[in-house]
């Protein structure tokens, strides 16, 4: 947080490499720095300090992965929003600070994660994580998670769509792929594992039209008091077969309770997903 970018000079003498001289540019004075390491510190510990003592991997990614959306909207002119300070004292920042405070989280929990930085559909700059779970590396897009982000992009209400969306908790290379293109700065491991997909570890993975799974996922997120049901299916044929039944059909309103009159939904067929969010 308290350097903002550097420039370097190298010196040569008959094609060999004499010297290199690197010129920081700081963010603030030596004071000031310690005075806001010290905020973010603070605000930090108490973050990890309600992360789960006795989960595995992912459910302390999970944990990050929703704290840092929950305490943080997504605002194109915060101050300080290349940087954690945004996040953990200013609770709003850009990609860059969701990807760099995801990271000193999960570093800080003993979690390997790493920025990966590219372009996404569109050509606009952004940082994302590159997470290790359970023994395999995963995408982590906390930016893409949060409503506050779809609300700056779209101009959506807030009311109108839920807090949080999972499609990018734990993805697959090829599936962050379909919307993101990735600089390799260094070169990465092509991520392959999907023990760790949010959708599979949460049971809201479909391979086929499953009505008695379909219902429990409802009735679970009722008794939970979320009223959000998302799923995801295995392929383009099943993904097709939900939105027709679910959506062009109204079948979803044969799984809604009595006491909830309206649903509202998203699609994401680029992540294979469909999110229902009921109102009473």
């Amino acid at each position: 947080f308290f350097v903002d970018g550097y420039e370097y000079t190298i010196y040569t003498r008959s094609e060999e490499t004499v010297g290199i001289e690197i010129n920081v540019k700081y963010t603030y004075d030596t004071e000031e720095c310690l005075e806001r390491q010290e905020e973010i510190r603070k605000a930090a510990e108490d973050i990890i300090y309600f992360a789960p003592d006795d989960g595995d991997d992912y459910d302390k990614i999970k944990y990050v992965y929703e704290t840092v959306i929950f305490n943080t909207d997504y605002d194109m002119d915060a101050e300080d929003n290349q940087n954690i300070y945004s996040v953990f004292v200013g609770n709003t920042s850009v990609c860059q600070g969701y990807a760099k405070a995801t990271q000193y989280l999960l570093n800080s929990m003993g979690i390997e994660s790493t920025i990966v930085y590219g372009r996404v559909r569109g050509g606009e700059l952004h940082s994302w994580n590159l997470v290790k779970s359970g023994g395999d590396y995963y995408h982590l897009d906390t930016t893409w998670g949060d409503a506050s982000y779809t609300a700056d992009e779209e101009e959506v209400d807030l009311g109108d769509v839920p807090e949080i969306n999972y499609d990018y908790l734990c993805v697959t290379t090829k599936q962050i792929a379909t919307t993101h293109d990735i600089v390799e700065v260094v070169e990465l491991p092509v991520c392959k594992a999907q023990t760790d997909n949010y959708y599979i570890r949460e049971g809201n993975y479909f391979y086929e039209f499953d009505e008695e799974q379909l219902e429990n996922e409802f009735m679970e997120a009722v008794e939970s008091g979320t009223d959000t049901v998302a799923l995801k299916c295995d392929n383009e044929e099943v993904y097709h077969e939900f939105y027709t039944e679910l959506v062009e059909n109204q079948g979803v309103f044969d799984y809604l309770y009595d006491d909830y009159e309206k649903v509202a939904f998203a699609e994401n067929e680029d992540q294979l997903t469909l999110t229902f969010w009921m109102t009473k």
